[in-house]
């Protein structure tokens, strides 16, 4: 059986400030190893403060995160760091490439600020990773040379740099059209396949959502609803 690799205890977020507002209220979550999960609901329903505190992003007000089986409430901030830049790969709704670079140098930035170098062996794992995403003809371009998708492509590919148990990714498709968004979510799926890589994401596409394995509604900071497809 499968471990579980995300967990939350009453987790609980609440802004301070002249009426204080609690976003995440008390929300009890496993997310098992290898899972391919969909976090959906309404605008300002606390999916994306979820998945910062599930990235270590963020701190909770009350409750406790697991991640990999680590308490993270008991680490410092330079231990979370650490365990986040190993453990956890994020896919934003921009890609966030950095211009001057090239696509393959994208994807290998976490892996250099993990070892302070790019090693040999961590080249070469990348391009392949990149190349099975179909741009292996595209790792010397830089982004102004690739398309939205492959953008996004290169994204998800820095997010895999260091080789994480979990990817979190926060709205992936929204500014992709169908045929891209497609090419993306097959490309998470075959990656969760291969790599057995636990993948969580926050999407308004209720077509994206219901290809994924898990479906977990939130609605004013509860889970309403928990579907395995």
């Amino acid at each position: 059986m499968n471990k579980h690799v995300i967990e939350t205890v009453k987790l609980t977020k609440t802004y301070p400030g002249i009426v204080s507002v609690t976003v995440l209220k008390g929300i009890d979550l496993t997310v098992k190893e290898g899972e391919l999960a969909a976090i959906v609901g309404a605008s300002g329903s606390g999916k994306s403060t979820l998945l910062n505190m599930l990235g270590a992003l963020d701190r909770p007000t009350e409750g406790k995160i697991f991640i990999d089986g680590t308490d993270i409430s008991t680490l410092n901030n330079n231990d979370v760091a650490h365990l986040r830049n190993k453990t956890i790969g994020f896919i934003f709704q921009f890609h966030y490439l950095l211009a001057e670079f090239t696509a393959l140098e994208n994807a290998l930035f976490p892996s250099m600020i993990n070892r302070g170098k790019i090693m040999k062996e961590d080249r070469e794992r990348m391009a392949q990773v990149l190349t099975d995403m179909g741009l292996g003809k595209r790792l010397k371009n830089k982004p102004s040379e690739l398309s939205g998708g492959e953008q996004q492509r290169v994204a998800i590919a820095r997010a895999l740099s260091n080789s994480p148990k979990i990817v979190l990714a926060d709205e992936p498709t929204g500014n992709l059209d169908t045929q891209n968004t497609q090419i993306i979510f097959n490309i998470l799926r075959d990656l969760n396949l291969k790599y057995n890589i636990t993948f969580l994401l926050v999407t308004h596409d209720q077509n994206l959502a219901k290809q994924m394995n898990r479906i977990i509604t939130i609605k004013d900071g509860e889970i309403v609803n928990d579907i395995k497809n």
